[in-house]
């Protein structure tokens, strides 16, 4: 969950309930009681559970108001029959800025799934926004209210529910029709950029984007993230072997029934990890204090993302060792991107996780746009800002020869200079040759919480078209603690040929622009403003600490503008 109003951000997660924090900056946050937590389960609508929500910020009488999924019955899961009145949707509102939520003392707004769709796979998470083109597609009145509400149906795949605010005091919403449904464990394409679309939908949210961020434009996109759960046959009861945590973006038409309906044109992974899911985003108005206190003069959609660390509650490792379990990424400002002079060649075909907005056939170039996700732009600057070291190290040009490749020695891919901790971001910027396409013994990248005894690898790989973080030796505690994970970390980018602008039509491949960034064992990898690969490290020794170029292979790479910032900042500053 999240929620803005003009003075400052609220961020919230589920916590024994849905506990919550405050940020004036995005970068240094309070939690809002000395128990996190704004909400409990035990009411008339939830007495078992409180799961996700989202706040209107100007609600009832005025006042912040959530709307959230009140639970009366467990089991929940896409895997087995759905009790009836399990999930119903809730409010309550805040007197106190949002320290404590106070429920409604009357029934659910939205009792439960619309009749006749009742053999639901799940009814829960209402994400609620205002859309000025969804006005006009669904002839609303100008400013109302929606809420998506995510789930599927059983037999038949996972789906959005849409509704519409009916009255001012936001206690009755109007059904508007299955938004967006997908086949059954069906995928976009043949899965390769964006997954499978599963059995059920988690934790959706609906927003416009264009180019600068959030946008209400005429020119602005609609833009959807959604969780995906799914399994491989034979399918286990109550169990989801796979979550992933997804991205689409599309085109909104009405049917002459009255119903709305999205159709994705792109989709991909909001994050390729495989803990990293239910992202909770807002708009982030140019009003707000963030905003004001950098000097952004335009609206954003920031998220975050949860990054479980116990196998969604299946492994007693790291809980017990550490006293706490599971963290929130960086938090990212998301985008409509547009990448430029691309050559018209098999690359750019798709379904993918872009798609071609324009051509330009005497230039034999196409421009395409995708979803841009970077690191909040105030996070970045606290990053560099606050660095307690900045480490520049020399551009070079590794050849087969100096990275080991056949006798060769591979002393000189190490950093002139290291950190001396586990906390830092890491720049780089990575160029090919047009040989390295096919050239498929080519890994070119960086070894982090290095030492003589445990290393990680994060590398590009062409044979597959994938970014790659090796853990196979990250940890030398791997072998003795069950719970740490010791398998590859993988996700899709492919590298476009670019126009060089000549008259002779040559191309060259897009460079690979990396920003890593360590939180001693959170690792979060970024790449071309449009990838995203999260995950764990347990490095065990102290002394884990050097870097040094990676190459693989017979062909040539150059790494430029290498930086390391070292130090990162203290998030929650008044935490013990």
């Amino acid at each position: 969950m999240a929620n803005t109003h003009p003075f400052v951000q609220h961020v919230g997660y589920l916590h024994t309930g849905a506990a919550g924090a405050t940020t004036p900056d995005l970068v240094r946050y309070t939690d809002v009681n000395t128990d996190p937590t704004f909400i409990r389960s035990g009411g008339i609508n939830d007495p078992v559970a409180v799961f996700d929500g989202s706040v209107i910020p100007y609600g009832i009488n005025g006042t912040p108001t959530l709307l959230y999924t009140s639970v009366s019955y467990l089991p929940i899961q896409w895997t087995i029959p759905y009790t009836k009145g399990s999930e119903t949707q809730s409010l309550a509102v805040t007197y106190d800025g949002g320290k404590n939520f106070t429920k409604l003392n009357e029934g659910p707004v939205i009792p439960g799934p619309p009749f006749p769709v009742t053999n639901v796979t799940g009814f829960r998470d209402p994400y609620v926004f205002q859309s000025p083109q969804l006005d006009h597609v669904a002839n609303s009145t100008t400013g109302i209210w929606y809420t998506v509400i995510s789930g599927g149906i059983h037999g038949q795949g996972p789906s959005q529910f849409l509704f519409r605010q009916y009255d001012a005091d936001y206690r009755d919403w109007e059904y508007l029709g299955q938004w967006w449904h997908e086949a059954a464990n069906s995928s976009w394409g043949d899965g390769t950029w964006a997954g499978r679309w599963g059995f059920n939908f988690e934790v959706g949210n609906v927003f416009t984007l264009n180019d600068e961020g959030y946008s209400n434009s005429s020119d602005a996109e609609f833009f959807t993230t959604l969780g995906a759960e799914w399994s491989e046959v034979p399918i286990i009861p109550q169990v989801s072997q796979f979550r992933e945590m997804l991205w689409a973006s599309g085109n909104v038409s009405n049917s002459p029934n009255g119903s709305v309906h999205f159709e994705p044109t792109m989709a991909g992974k909001l994050d390729w990890g495989v803990f990293a899911y239910a992202a909770a985003g807002k708009l982030l108005p140019a009003t707000s204090q963030a905003s004001v206190h950098s000097g952004t003069t335009v609206d954003r959609f920031i998220i975050y993302l949860w990054l479980t660390n116990d196998n969604f509650g299946t492994s007693a490792f790291p809980t017990v060792q550490q006293g706490w379990s599971s963290t929130l990424t960086t938090v990212r400002e998301l985008s409509r991107g547009t990448i430029s002079n691309v050559m018209n060649d098999y690359l750019v075909a798709g379904p993918a996780s872009w798609r071609i907005a324009s051509q330009d056939k005497s230039a034999g170039t196409v421009e395409l746009v995708t979803l841009n996700q970077t690191i909040a732009r105030e996070v970045r600057a606290a990053f560099v800002s606050n660095a307690t070291r900045t480490i520049t190290e020399p551009g070079r040009t590794i050849s087969a020869s100096a990275s080991g490749y056949g006798n060769a020695s591979s002393n000189d891919l190490n950093f002139a200079q290291s950190p001396s901790s586990k906390f830092f971001m890491l720049t780089t910027t990575i160029h090919f040759p047009a040989v390295a396409r096919n050239a498929t013994d080519l890994k070119a990248g960086l070894k982090i919480l290095s030492s003589e005894y445990e290393s990680t690898s994060i590398y590009y790989q062409f044979a597959n078209e994938s970014l790659i973080i090796d853990r196979s030796n990250s940890s030398a505690a791997a072998a003795t603690t069950p719970g740490i994970l010791s398998n590859n970390e993988a996700g899709r980018l492919r590298l476009f040929n670019i126009a060089s602008g000549s008259a002779n039509g040559s191309s060259s491949i897009e460079s690979l622009a990396l920003t890593v960034v360590v939180d001693n064992s959170v690792v979060e990898v970024y790449a071309n403003d449009r990838f995203v690969l999260s995950t764990w490290v347990w490095s065990w020794y102290d002394e884990s600490t050097e870097i040094s170029f990676l190459h693989e292979g017979s062909v040539a790479v150059r790494f430029d503008d290498v930086v390391v910032y070292e130090g990162l900042v203290d998030a929650w500053p008044a935490r013990p």
